[in-house]
């Protein structure tokens, strides 16, 4: 039964022959794949190849279920330790009131301490358009008090009628 993920077991070994490690860890020397294969028979358990590129391959005895069911497990606890950066949005407008600019930078602050990409995105309506150099202005603003725990991963640009700044945590 052998698999084309895992290593190679039992028969599906092909050196004639093996390092040998015994359940305990202890080693057993080098021995013809022959005797391997009955040790692991006397044991009741399976011989694995662990090392197919040593010379001589390594091979483990060892109960075969048990050890996939180990890794999986341990895949899996690597996989639930994994942080995702996502991509928070913070929309602002060029006249924003101070006291709504320091609500939308304490969200900032949240959203970087969490491990994620902020996109600041600043729209105009209007005649706003006009002054664009204002909404440039805020945005150099919100560059100078983020300094200390982020940094800016892509510099302020225009998009259309959006200015568009995005930070991601030092």
């Amino acid at each position: 039964m052998p698999s084309n993920d895992g290593p190679r077991i039992n028969e599906a070994i092909s050196a004639r022959s093996v390092r040998c490690i015994d359940p305990e860890g202890e080693q057993l020397g080098i021995l013809s794949i022959g005797e391997a294969l009955d040790k692991a028979a006397d044991l009741g358990m399976d011989l694995v190849e662990l090392q197919p590129n040593a010379e001589p391959p390594v091979c483990k005895i060892l109960d075969y279920g048990k050890y996939k069911y180990q890794a999986q497990k341990r895949a899996n606890e690597a996989r639930k330790k994994q942080k995702i950066i996502e991509v928070k949005e913070i929309k602002l407008r060029p006249n924003i009131d101070q006291h709504d600019y320091d609500v939308k930078m304490k969200a900032v602050r949240k959203f970087i301490d969490g491990g994620d990409k902020v996109k600041i995105t600043l729209r105009f309506r209007g005649r706003e358009m006009a002054h664009v150099e204002l909404g440039a202005a805020l945005l150099e603003r919100v560059k100078g008090e983020i300094d200390e725990f982020a940094k800016v991963e892509a510099l302020p640009k225009m998009e259309g009628r959006q200015m568009i700044m995005i930070l991601a945590p030092k």
